[in-house]
C-alpha cells in the first residue's frame, strides 16, 4: 500500500468510523464498564459519606491533577498526529505519537508513585469499599494506557518502514483508544479526587 492509498478512508460511511465499527464497539464496552463502576462509587457512597470522604483526603490531588493535564496534552498531540499524517507529514506525526507516549511514560510514573505512597501507608485494596473502588478503577486504567503506549509503540513501527505498512485507518484506530483513556481518566479523576 502507498502511502497516497493509506491516507484514503470515506468517514462519510456511519459504519466506518474512525478506528471502524469494531473498535467503538469495544469502546463503548470499556465505557460502560467504567460507568458501572463509577455506579457502584456512588451508590456506597451513599451508604458510608465519611469513610469515603475521609479516604478521598487521603489521595494525592495534585498529582491526580498533575496526570490529567498530562493526558489531555497527550490527547491534543495523539489529534495532530492524525492531522499531520492526513496531510501525508509523515515525520512530525511520528514526532507527535513520540510526545504523545511521554505524556503516557510520565503519566505511569506519577500512577506508580501514588500507588506507592498508598502501599506505604498500608492503604490497600481490603482498606474499605472506597479503596477497593479506587484500586479497581485505577489499576485497570492503567492498564488500558498500557495497552495504549503498545498500540502507539506499534505505530511508530509500522511508519518507519520504507513501505508505510500503517495506514490511516490503523494510526486512527490507536488514537480513538487514546482517547478512550483520556475520557475514562476525566471521568475517574473527579468521581475520586474530588466529589466524595
Amino acid at each position: 500500500m502507498s502511502k497516497d492509498e493509506a491516507l484514503v478512508v470515506d468517514h462519510r460511511n456511519f459504519f466506518y468510523p474512525p478506528g471502524g465499527i469494531l473498535l467503538w464497539l469495544i469502546i463503548f464496552v470499556e465505557l460502560l464498564t467504567y460507568g458501572l463502576g463509577l455506579l457502584a462509587l456512588v451508590h456506597y457512597g451513599r451508604l458510608e459519606p465519611e469513610a469515603f470522604h475521609q479516604s478521598r483526603l487521603q489521595l494525592n490531588t495534585g498529582i491526580g491533577t498533575f496526570n490529567t493535564v498530562v493526558l489531555l496534552t497527550s490527547g491534543f498531540f495523539m489529534a495532530m498526529a492524525v492531522k499531520l499524517f492526513r496531510e501525508g507529514k509523515f515525520s512530525q506525526a511520528s514526532t507527535f505519537i513520540k510526545l504523545t507516549m511521554v505524556g503516557g511514560g510520565i503519566f505511569i510514573v506519577f500512577k506508580c508513585y501514588e500507588y506507592y505512597e498508598k502501599l506505604s501507608a498500608g492503604v490497600a485494596l481490603d482498606e474499605n469499599m472506597f479503596f477497593t473502588l479506587y484500586w479497581m478503577l485505577t489499576v485497570f486504567h492503567l492498564v488500558h494506557v498500557l495497552v495504549g503506549m503498545v498500540i502507539l509503540t506499534w505505530s511508530l513501527v509500522k511508519m518507519k518502514k520504507a513501505s508505510a505498512s500503517i495506514d490511516l485507518l490503523d494510526l486512527e484506530s490507536g488514537a480513538a483508544f487514546w482517547h478512550m483513556c483520556d475520557l475514562i481518566w476525566l471521568l475517574l479523576f473527579p468521581a475520586l479526587y474530588l466529589i466524595f
